[in-house]
C-alpha cells in the first residue's frame, strides 16, 4: 500500500508546473507563451546535450520533445536529402552547413525570435560557410584528434605517426573528409584538396597505414576505447573526455597531434520542411541562454562559443584551462576547418568508400 501511495505521489508531482525555485536552478531563460502542448522534433549527435537539457525545456515550455540522433554528418544529409521526415532543429557541421545551403535544404533563420544571439563570440559566427549566420547559430565546438589509453599503450602519444605504427587495434572516424583531410596533411597537401589525383594519393597513404585499424567507427570510438576493444581511437575531443571523467581514472588521454587535426564548428539549422519552425527559434534560444550553454559544455567537455557563458565565469574551470579543449595560440596554428569541396565530393566519396573495402572494414 505504502508503495502505491509514493507511486500516485510522484505521479502528482510529475504534473504539477515546474515551480519558480526549480526554474532557477535550471536557467533564468522564460519560455515565450503559447507553445504548451507543442512537439518538438531534434536530430542531433549522440552524447551531445547535458543530461537535463532536454527535460528542462519540456518543462519550462510544457512541451514534448522527440530525440534522435545521427553518426555522421553524410548521415545526416542523407536523411534530409530525399526530404525532410519531420526533423525541426538539427545540428551540422560548418561544411555541412554549406552543402544544405547550396541544396536548399535550411531555413533562413529569423533573427528576432533568438534575441540570445547576442551571447555568441564574434570568432564564431558570420563564418564564410553561412556569412550573417542566415541559416545557423553556432552550439559547440572542438577538435578531432587522439584518444588512448596510456597504460595499454605504454607511452605518451603525441603524433599521427605514432598512431599508424602502433602494434595493436586501433579505430578510425567514420568520418570521411576529417580522415582525408589528415591523410592530405601527412602528406604535405593542403587538408581540403581539389585536386582527385592527391585525393587518390591519399587513400593509397591511409590504406598503408591502416594494418592496426580494427574498426572505423561511427562516433562510438570512445565506447570501444573504454570497453578495451582498441587501444587507440580518432575521435571527437569530448568524447574522449567524457570518458576520462567516467572512468576517474590516469588511464585515458586525449592529444591533439604535433603535425595538426581537423578543427570544428557543430551548428544548429532548422530544415527545410519542418513542422515546427516557432518551436525550433525557441529551442535554439533556450540553447544560447548562458546558463544552459554552459551546462552544456561543461557536460560534453567540448568548447563553448557562448562568450556570456565564459564572460560569466560559468564554465568549468579545469575546462576552460585545458588546452586540450580550448587550444593555445600556437596549436590554433595546427588545425584546419573542412571545406566544402563540390567539384570533387564524388572523388572523396568513392576514395572513402575503396578505402574500406581495402581495409576490410
Amino acid at each position: 500500500m505504502r508503495k502505491l501511495v509514493l507511486l500516485l505521489c510522484l505521479v502528482v508531482l510529475a504534473a504539477l508546473p515546474v515551480s519558480m525555485s526549480a526554474q532557477d536552478e535550471m536557467t533564468s531563460w522564460t519560455c515565450p507563451e503559447g507553445f504548451a502542448g507543442q512537439t518538438l522534433s531534434v536530430f542531433n549527435w549522440s552524447t551531445y546535450v547535458a543530461e537535463d537539457t532536454i527535460s528542462n525545456f519540456e518543462a519550462l515550455c510544457g512541451v514534448t520533445v522527440i530525440y534522435d540522433v545521427f553518426e555522421s554528418n553524410e548521415a545526416l544529409l542523407a536523411r534530409l536529402a530525399g526530404g525532410n521526415p519531420g526533423y525541426d532543429v538539427i545540428f551540422p557541421t560548418d561544411y555541412m552547413v554549406s552543402q544544405m545551403i547550396g541544396r536548399e535544404l535550411l531555413m533562413p533563420l529569423d533573427h528576432s525570435q533568438i534575441p540570445n544571439i547576442a551571447n555568441l563570440n564574434p570568432v564564431f559566427t558570420d563564418k564564410g560557410f553561412d556569412p550573417g549566420n542566415t541559416y545557423s547559430l553556432p552550439y559547440q565546438w572542438g577538435t578531432i584528434g587522439i584518444g588512448y589509453n596510456r597504460t595499454k599503450v605504454g607511452e605518451d602519444i603525441t603524433s599521427w605517426e605514432q598512431v599508424f605504427a602502433y602494434q595493436g587495434p586501433v579505430a578510425w572516424l567514420e568520418d570521411l573528409r576529417s580522415m582525408f583531410g589528415i591523410g592530405l596533411l601527412m602528406l604535405g597537401y593542403e587538408p581540403n584538396s581539389n585536386n582527385p589525383d592527391e585525393i587518390a594519393q591519399a587513400r593509397d597513404y591511409l590504406v598503408a597505414q591502416g594494418a592496426n585499424v580494427v574498426a572505423i567507427a561511427a562516433d562510438d570510438g570512445q565506447a570501444m576505447l573504454a570497453r578495451g576493444d582498441v587501444d587507440i581511437t580518432v575521435e571527437f575531443s569530448g568524447d574522449i573526455f567524457q570518458v576520462m571523467a567516467e572512468c576517474e581514472c590516469d588511464d585515458y588521454v586525449y592529444v591533439i597531434p604535433e603535425e595538426g587535426t581537423p578543427t570544428w564548428t557543430d551548428n544548429m539549422a532548422i530544415p527545410v520542411g519542418a513542422p515546427n519552425a516557432p518551436l525550433a527559434h525557441v529551442f535554439m534560444d533556450y540553447i544560447l541562454d548562458p546558463k544552459v550553454g554552459a551546462d552544456i559544455s561543461n557536460y560534453t567537455a567540448y568548447g563553448s562559443p557562448n562568450m556570456a557563458s565564459i564572460d560569466g565565469g560559468l564554465i568549468d574551470p579545469e575546462l576552460l584551462g585545458n588546452q586540450a579543449i580550448y587550444p593555445s595560440a600556437d596549436t590554433e596554428e595546427r588545425l584546419f576547418f573542412v571545406e566544402e569541396r563540390p567539384d570533387v565530393e564524388q572523388s572523396y566519396n568513392d576514395a572513402w568508400d575503396e578505402l574500406k573495402i581495402l581495409l576490410g572494414r
